[in-house]
């Protein structure tokens, strides 16, 4: 059995006949599933539940309908069981006789119209005049079978590039952030947010007390580590020297700004006027 001769058979016959739809078409390609598994004996048992499944049939009604059909259009031969115990049973028909190639005398007599191969071993409806023009060979002409295939060929070829030159693409774009990635990561030692203890420790080492460092650590967590509540904070320790400096320069204005002891004397005389 050969299963590529029997699916090459298969579409070329259904490809002429109009009365089946795509239901068929999927409910055959599971049949042929099962009956793939099964080795491509005859015959095989089915389980309407399992070929609904496997072709997305949801209505009992349809797949009692298209299996009837392809029963009448001589693609299976169904053995239905009432038994709920026995399973129903099948045949799958033979259709590797639609695509036997035909010989040089056949074609010759085709072309003069007096066709001589035998009807049983091909369909009617393939003796046409499309299927005339189908065996008609010459040397300017490549053959339509081996056309198709050089044009699929073809079709592969051009898919793997663009697939080669997708990836391509997307492993150089990939290379370039990792690359902007390492530079930034160089430029920029200090993640944000840093942790509180980092902090401390930076304080420390500027010899300013720790609880600068809980105010400096509590004003950048509330506003998202944003300076002067716009731009993102980019170096730490940088905001740490400015926040130092700062502080510094807040003290010494205060200190400035506290008030002098008034020059008075403590006895008064009330009875004075202003």
């Amino acid at each position: 059995m050969n299963y590529i001769k029997h699916l090459t058979g298969f579409f070329e016959k259904v490809s002429t006949d109009y009365d089946l739809n795509p239901t068929h078409i999927s409910l055959y390609m599971a049949i042929f599933q099962l009956w793939n598994q099964n080795r491509f004996q005859n015959p095989i048992s089915i389980s309407r539940d399992e070929l609904m499944r496997i072709s997305k049939i949801s209505s009992t009604a349809t797949y009692h309908k298209c299996i009837k059909e392809l029963q009448e259009k001589q693609y299976v031969e169904y053995n239905p069981s009432f038994n709920p115990f026995k399973g129903s049973t099948l045949n799958v028909l033979n259709l590797d006789f639609y695509t036997k190639p035909v010989l040089k005398k056949d074609i010759k007599n085709l072309k003069n119209n007096t066709p001589s191969i035998p009807k049983n071993n091909l369909p009617n409806e393939l003796v046409n005049e499309q299927e005339l023009n189908k065996y008609q060979t010459s040397s300017k002409h490549v053959p339509y079978i081996n056309n198709t295939n050089s044009i699929n060929m073809v079709n592969v070829q051009i898919q793997k590039n663009e697939n080669y030159n997708s990836e391509k693409f997307i492993d150089k774009k990939e290379e370039i952030t990792q690359k902007k990635l390492r530079k930034k990561k160089g430029t920029n030692e200090q993640s944000i947010p840093p942790d509180k203890n980092d902090v401390i420790a930076y304080f420390q080492e500027k010899k300013c007390p720790e609880i600068e460092a809980d105010k400096f650590y509590n004003h950048f967590q509330s506003n998202g580590w944003l300076v002067g509540g716009k731009t993102k904070m980019i170096d730490w320790k940088a905001a740490i020297r400015n926040w130092i400096l700062n502080s510094q320069n807040f003290n010494n204005k205060s200190n400035n700004l506290q008030p002098q002891h008034l020059q008075t004397t403590t006895n008064k005389n009330y009875g004075e006027p202003l």
